[in-house]
C-alpha cells in the first residue's frame, strides 16, 4: 500500500510565536494519529523558482490514515491555533509503491 504524506509551504509567516503554539498542539495529534514528521526546515536550498519558504513533510501508512490525521478532533484543535498571520499551501498527497 502507498504511503500517505502531508506536504505544508509557509509563503509568509508574520508571526512565529503563534505559529509556536500551532506547533505544539499539531505535533502530539499527528502523532497519535499515526504520522512521523519527516522535515520542518527553514532552512531550503531552492532551484528553478527559487522560493526558499518553510517547508514541512510529515509521512503516514497510508493516504487514508494521512486524510483522517488531518480530519481528527485534535488536529483540527491544532488548526484554530494557526494564525492568521501565516500564509500555507497544504496538501495531503499520495506515495508511490
Amino acid at each position: 500500500m502507498a504511503k500517505g504524506y502531508w506536504v505544508s509551504v509557509y509563503p509568509a509567516i508574520s508571526d512565529r510565536e503563534s505559529l509556536t503554539a500551532y506547533d505544539e498542539l499539531a505535533g502530539p495529534a499527528v502523532r497519535a494519529a499515526g504520522g512521523r514528521l519527516l522535515s520542518r526546515g527553514d532552512r531550503v536550498v531552492a532551484h528553478e523558482a527559487g522560493i526558499t519558504q518553510r517547508a514541512v513533510l510529515v509521512e503516514f501508512d497510508s493516504l487514508e490514515q494521512a486524510v483522517a490525521a488531518y480530519e481528527s478532533e485534535a488536529y483540527q484543535k491544532a488548526l484554530v491555533a494557526l494564525p492568521d498571520g501565516v500564509e500555507r499551501d497544504f496538501r495531503i498527497i499520495e506515495g508511490t509503491d
